[in-house]
């Protein structure tokens, strides 16, 4: 029997199960194929994190 008659007859008689095994599929490949384009970028270099102060003052509305 091929290949693609037993995924046909899996997918008709649990369509849930053939459901999760697709998302987990893809959950599995995107980190692999997103994360190096991600850092191809240029935009996705490190920027400076503000000092605690400014981000106190920024939240509670204080001026410094």
């Amino acid at each position: 029997m091929p290949v693609m008659e037993k995924l046909k007859m899996f997918v008709a008689q649990e369509p849930v199960v053939a459901a999760s095994c697709l998302l987990a599929g893809v959950g599995l490949f995107l980190p692999a194929v997103v994360r190096p384009i991600l850092d191809s970028f240029e935009s996705s270099k490190q920027v400076s994190q503000p000092a605690l102060k400014e981000v106190l003052a920024g939240m509670t509305g204080k001026n410094q």
